[in-house]
């Protein structure tokens, strides 16, 4: 849906702030200020897509040299903390989530936020009237009803065509009482539902022992940390009163009038559009009891009890993450559920306020919000590894770009653990975003410790990260492992896959239990391989031991057809590139594993007539390859390299992908985004724009810095 109607910010107003730890804020300029400014650096402009100053480079005649040219570009990008940074949008229930809280809690949003998140809103919206889970999504009620609602929280009026296209969706849907759980929640603390009609999230779950193995403690992270506040604000029935603005929101959101409404009927009722995992009998039974149990049997002296835990935990979860908590969602829901347990003056309230701003990235459609305050050591890791692995480690002019980024890896290492018994300990790992995040990611640390190793041990930078801090990395790594001998994402698994029975999420699969995935086993068994090279006396018979039996989980999850399912990207060839790389990194090459010749010959049947690779986000969601009509670039890029990490023997196949790139690339070193290629849970994208630049530069420097060469010395044996 276009937005050209829409009032706009003055986009050479807006300027990008980073603290020293990476926590980025954008803030606008009052007009006043803007002479005496300081100018907009290349990023700024870049981010938010302004024309800058381009320099048209030497056309690159190698892969080698065209790496180089992207480089040049990407480095341009950098930040001054020494990261890389982007949006991180893509879920439609983040950006709403924060506009709904702001409101329930009085906190202000200033008009330009309200200009900008309603152009990007707009933006997005589908053809029919609606918006998907995710951006490139069918329409959902889901979603609709939550960017209806927020539109009109960010001043725009029921008569809009905006506005007016989307209710005539939702009501085309039957109004919003089939509305998911998630947005049910939202719905209840505006009074714009009734909690009788939301399934229970009893707060009691959270003061049962510990030994029980549906205690919350054992839910995957990212889902409990969810249902903490949601427990607290459902227990306690939170609504805000009612005024003109929520009454005229429950005409325009409904069929009929809003008291003759019975929500309890629809406890269980989830319009199809929406649904993706189907309601089973075991949670419906389960609700009714708990139903039962909250009307007729819960003591009052166990609800205050089971009230001030809750309280507790969301305290200590606060203060653990310096109020960022660990994601946008639990992020808003905390906001919310401080405000209604210490009131709306409370000083913790305030303290959420200014945390907003850092999941906050303003584009050049607007502004959104992503799905953590970022991804910033995350694409710095990779961006290291990236130069590394091409062969522009030693060159001369990237050295300043290497630096910074050192100096980033330094910052955001943790060095303690938190006092909070249900948190995994994360001494020496690192985050996916910032350190005051607070939470280690299985991934990441590895990611993070080979960027180290690279840095310091092949190209001698300085050891700004200890010997000793480089072992609380790896001992924090071996004690991840799950039981399948893979690695899961923020921790080691607490749960069996039971306990998906209880998921009351109908829009995402597979979200109660921290699975193993691919992706993750791979990070680790590569950075355990890389620093048992380097520091071979330490934990020696442990690592052999982790690395041996995390293959073998590689190995026994690999798909029939010869691939792997990547789970939090796009999807099979993303899944399989990782995989190909662990698999490597223990020896097993096209040679000489069966396991990798499938591998190889699932990636080369997946090649398309251009030479590139082209898989759609829909993979994830059918679990089956579902082909892109057009090649992608980080597609193509995470299937030449795992090409090379086996050791295929055809240079033609890898050649051909990385011409695609090579074609694709400006005259200035860039690559244009194409299509989305992140994904979680199975269900809902999200963006990385990065990993057109560092994927890309990674294959075409391998090719020539490292695969030829290891092929030209395996033929000569």
């Amino acid at each position: 849906m276009t937005s050209d109607s829409l009032p706009k910010t003055d986009p050479t107003r807006w300027r990008l702030h980073t603290s020293a730890i990476g926590v980025h804020t954008w803030t606008y300029l009052p007009a006043t200020a803007l002479p005496t400014s300081r100018p907009q650096t290349f990023a700024e402009k870049y981010f938010l897509g302004l024309a800058s100053p381009s320099t048209s480079l030497p056309p690159p005649h190698t892969y080698s040299s065209a790496a180089r040219n992207g480089l040049l570009f990407y480095s341009q990008l950098q930040l001054e903390s020494g990261h890389w940074s982007s949006s991180y949008a893509g879920p439609s229930f983040t950006l709403p989530g924060l506009v709904v809280a702001l409101y329930i809690t009085d906190g202000a949003i200033p008009a330009e936020w309200a200009i900008d998140m309603t152009q990007w809103v707009c933006r997005y919206q589908n053809d029919d009237g609606g918006w998907g889970l995710h951006i490139p999504g069918r329409s959902t009620l889901f979603a609709t009803v939550l960017y209806y609602v927020s539109l009109r929280i960010l001043g725009i009026d029921e008569g809009h065509a905006v506005t007016v296209r989307a209710r005539g969706w939702i009501r085309g849907m039957g109004g919003a009482v089939a509305v998911p759980q998630w947005g049910r929640y939202w719905l209840a603390l505006l009074n714009l539902y009734e909690w009788e009609g939301v399934q229970p999230v009893p707060s009691e779950l959270w003061t049962l022992p510990t030994w029980i193995p549906i205690h919350p403690w054992r839910w995957w992270v990212q889902c409990r940390s969810v249902y903490l506040p949601v427990s607290y604000l459902y227990s306690n029935r939170c609504q805000i009163p009612l005024n003109d603005f929520l009454l005229a929101l429950r005409r325009e959101l409904y069929t009929q009038p809003y008291d003759s409404i019975n929500f309890n009927e629809y406890i269980h009722t989830v319009s199809p559009v929406d649904r993706k995992r189907p309601l089973n009998l075991f949670l419906t039974v389960v609700n009714h009891v708990l139903r039962t149990w909250e009307w007729y049997i819960r003591p009052l002296w166990l609800h205050s009890h089971a009230n001030a835990v809750v309280r507790a935990l969301i305290r200590r979860e606060d203060e653990n993450t310096a109020y960022n908590d660990i994601a946008t969602v639990n992020k808003a829901f905390h906001t919310v559920a401080v405000h209604f347990a210490d009131g709306a003056n409370n000083s913790a309230v305030k303290l959420h306020w200014e945390k907003v701003l850092p999941y906050l990235w303003r584009d050049e459609v607007g502004l959104n919000a992503g799905g953590t305050n970022g991804a910033q050591l995350w694409d710095t890791a990779f961006s290291v590894i990236a130069i590394v692995e091409a062969g522009l480690g030693e060159d001369a002019q990237f050295n300043s770009v290497l630096e910074k980024a050192h100096k980033f890896l330094e910052v955001s290492q943790f060095r303690d653990d938190v006092d909070d018994p249900f948190r995994q300990a994360r001494k020496g790992g690192w985050p996916f975003s910032t350190r005051d995040q607070s939470y280690i990611v299985s991934d990441c640390a590895a990611e993070g410790l080979k960027a180290t190793l690279m840095l310091q041990e092949e190209l001698g930078f300085s050891k700004l990260i200890s010997k000793q801090r480089l072992y609380d990395c790896v001992d924090t790594l071996l004690k991840m492992q799950n039981p399948d001998h893979g690695f899961g994402s923020y921790e080691k698994a607490r749960v069996g896959t039971y306990i998906e029975l209880l998921n009351p999420a109908e829009v995402f699969d597979r979200c109660m239990v921290e699975y193993s995935y691919p992706e993750c086993t791979t990070a680790v068994i590569t950075g355990l391989a890389m620093f048992r090279k380097y520091y071979p006396s330490h934990a020696g018979k442990k690592i052999d031991e982790v690395i041996q039996s995390a293959t073998g989980y590689l190995k026994s999850n690999q798909w029939q057809d010869g691939s792997w399912y990547g789970s939090w990207g796009i999807c099979f060839t993303y899944g399989t590139m990782f995989a190909l790389e662990g698999l490597a990194a223990t020896g097993l090459t096209y040679a000489t594993s069966e396991e990798v010749r499938r591998a190889c010959h699932f990636l080369v049947e997946k090649q398309k007539d251009d030479g590139g690779w082209g898989e759609h986000w829909e993979s994830c969601e059918r679990r089956e390859y579902v082909e892109h009509e057009e090649s992608q670039v980080v597609n193509t890029a995470w299937a030449v390299l795992g090409l090379m990490a086996a050791r295929f023997p055809d240079r033609a196949v890898i050649a051909r992908g990385l011409e695609i790139i090579r074609r694709r690339q400006q005259p200035n070193g860039e690559w244009l985004q194409e299509a989305v290629s992140g994904i979680f849970n199975c269900t809902c994208t999200i963006e990385y724009p990065n990993y057109k630049f560092h994927f890309s530069i990674r294959a075409l420097g391998r090719f020539e810095h490292e695969y030829v060469p290891a092929m030209n010395t395996i033929a000569r044996e």
